[in-house]
């Protein structure tokens, strides 16, 4: 057969993933004996391996390795699917609209441009209403892909696009955010060599996809941290120019000449065949 059961990918992901019957399933909520049967089962009715057992313990065939990757893509567009469907019936929540679009943001960036995008499109004949949605680095993609979001502001070359129809908006430099009373600070410019090792200053670091790039500097949560860090003298940030519009008088913002260019885009699901989500597009291209 070829096709495969939600309920069986999800079992095979959460040992594919922990490498350990036991937690995987503990994590599942069911015992180990069952859970085994049902991997076995699973590898019989695709004729392959997906695991090597041992004493040492699990580990992923060649197979088990494009399983777990499309099977993540999978599980995740199944998730989207019912989410979108409760927004579009209006069952997101108790008395929820029945026309509304999730759109997801890096916290800080493009607010100039979201602010435009939203009342222009609130304007609009029948406009649905939208539900902004800040996100950290990178999140936005995997918002669109499991179905949090319906549309997102996106920024090359930090975010990816594969997956994705878009539409480029706006192309702008980039800044170092720094403590105000820092010698840099007073430059007309700067480079990224210049504030790549400041002594006491280090670059704030965000996840990606999960993970922290390494580096001494310290690990950002969210865009309030980061900001109270630079104004202590903490950190220094590397931002599109639209974050200035998040600055606090403790910051001061220098362009960096030889940064890329970031280009914003409005970015969405290359199978969705929204009405309301066309409209929001239109109104994005029109700015």
């Amino acid at each position: 057969m070829d096709t495969l059961e939600t309920r069986e990918l999800r079992y095979f992901m959460a040992v594919a993933e922990e490498l350990h019957f036991g937690r995987a399933a503990e994590l599942l909520g069911m015992a180990q004996p069952p859970l085994s049967r049902a991997i076995q089962r699973l590898e019989r009715r695709l004729g392959v391996s997906l695991l090597e057992r041992n004493r040492r313990g699990v580990a992923l065939t060649a197979a088990g390795e494009v399983l777990m990757h499309e099977g993540r893509a999978a599980l995740d567009a199944t998730t989207a699917a019912a989410r979108r469907t409760r927004r579009a019936g209006g069952a997101a929540g108790p008395g929820g609209p029945r026309n509304r679009l999730v759109l997801a943001v890096k916290a800080g960036a493009s607010h100039e441009l979201l602010h435009k995008l939203l009342g222009a499109y609130a304007a609009e004949p029948g406009a649905a209403e939208i539900e902004v949605l800040p996100s950290g680095t990178c999140e936005q993609e995997e918002m669109l892909r499991d179905g949090r979001a319906d549309v997102a502001l996106m920024h090359a070359p930090f975010n990816s696009l594969a997956g994705f129809d878009s539409e480029e908006l706006m192309t702008e430099g980039q800044i170092a955010i720094l403590p105000a009373g820092h010698p840099l600070a007073a430059r007309r410019t700067l480079t990224l060599a210049d504030i790549s090792d400041i002594p006491d200053l280090p670059l704030a670091r965000w996840a990606r996809h999960g993970t922290y790039p390494p580096g001494p500097g310290p690990e950002i949560h969210d865009q309030t941290q980061l900001a109270q860090l630079i104004a202590l003298g903490r950190t220094v940030a590397v931002f599109p120019d639209s974050g200035r519009a998040w600055l606090w008088a403790e910051h001061t913002a220098v362009p960096l000449s030889d940064a890329p260019p970031v280009v914003s885009h409005i970015a969405w699901p290359a199978h969705s065949r929204s009405l309301a989500l066309a409209g929001l597009i239109r109104t994005a291209t029109r700015l």
